[in-house]
């Protein structure tokens, strides 16, 4: 028979099996305007990927981007 108490199990031969707790979820349903973690680190996230496809665009045309489109 285990014995159960809240981070790990005991079994009858005095065996300890630790196990990993598991960390309460919840979901934040509200709504946020304005300069909070989420609307800044996706502006971040944005902003390196516009930044590497230019530097890729630049890499394939051989012209930066300013000089591409006055050149169309």
């Amino acid at each position: 028979m285990n014995t159960r108490t809240n981070t790990y199990v005991t079994e009858d031969q005095g065996r300890l099996n630790n196990y990993a707790v598991e960390p309460k979820m919840y979901v934040d349903s509200s709504q946020q305007f304005g300069f909070n973690k989420y609307a800044e680190k996706l502006n971040g996230r944005l902003a390196m990927i516009g930044f590497i496809s230019l530097i890729g665009f630049e890499v394939l045309t051989g012209q930066g981007l300013i000089s591409w489109l006055t050149n169309l």
